[in-house]
């Protein structure tokens, strides 16, 4: 199906899209609240991408990626409070926690959503934690007369993983949203990532 909303079995046949996974309830409904809070005490940023100002806020732990410079930099360790939430998501990804060398907390307040993109190449594995708000998660794949797309939910204390197909061949988007939405998205750097960090920051090691 092109141009519009696929159904995953028109489109792969069978009920999955390769590389893609997810999981609900992968937190509790308290651990929710206590995450959003934790989310809104870091006082995350306006996103920024070459001089320009997005609605969403994010804060950036481990590894940070500079859109003005277009290079990877270290950022704050990640808190204390994030790593048994890094452990669990981990463990639905079957990856060790310490390859999860990036987190990014994200408020999407009303109004706010992400733009079709795929994650940089010196991202791997890309898994996602979204709290709040429901949303849907809008994939994309660029065919010979236009795009193959799917929607894929993502319920509140979700959890979503990105890799193979999904991760590198396919865009994905969220739109812009009535009601407010936090999400955790831990990444793992590829080879290029590791050799890009160690080019621009040699004495510091990766953190693990």
């Amino acid at each position: 199906m092109t141009d519009g909303n696929a159904d995953l079995t028109d489109l792969i046949g069978e009920s999955r899209l390769p590389g893609f996974d997810t999981r609900t309830d992968v937190v509790s409904r308290v651990e929710e609240i206590g995450l959003i809070e934790r989310i809104d005490a870091t006082d995350p940023e306006p996103f920024r991408f070459q001089g320009w100002l997005g609605k969403r806020l994010t804060t950036s732990y481990g590894i940070g990626y500079d859109f003005d410079a277009a290079r990877l930099e270290l950022a704050e360790p990640m808190p204390d409070w994030l790593m048994p939430v890094r452990v669990r998501a981990a463990k639905f990804t079957g990856l060790d926690p310490k390859d999860l060398t990036q987190a990014l907390l994200i408020r999407y307040d009303p109004g706010a959503g992400i733009g079709w993109h795929r994650d940089r190449p010196y991202y791997e594995h890309v898994i996602g934690i979204s709290l709040g708000a429901p949303a849907t998660l809008r994939l994309r794949r660029r065919v010979a007369k236009g795009f193959d797309r799917l929607n894929m939910p993502l319920a509140p204390r979700s959890i979503y993983h990105l890799s193979g197909e999904a991760r590198h061949v396919w865009e994905h988007s969220i739109a812009a949203m009535d009601d407010t939405r936090w999400s955790i998205t831990f990444r793992s750097l590829s080879s290029s990532g590791l050799a890009a960090l160690r080019r621009t920051s040699p004495t510091i090691p990766v953190q693990r």
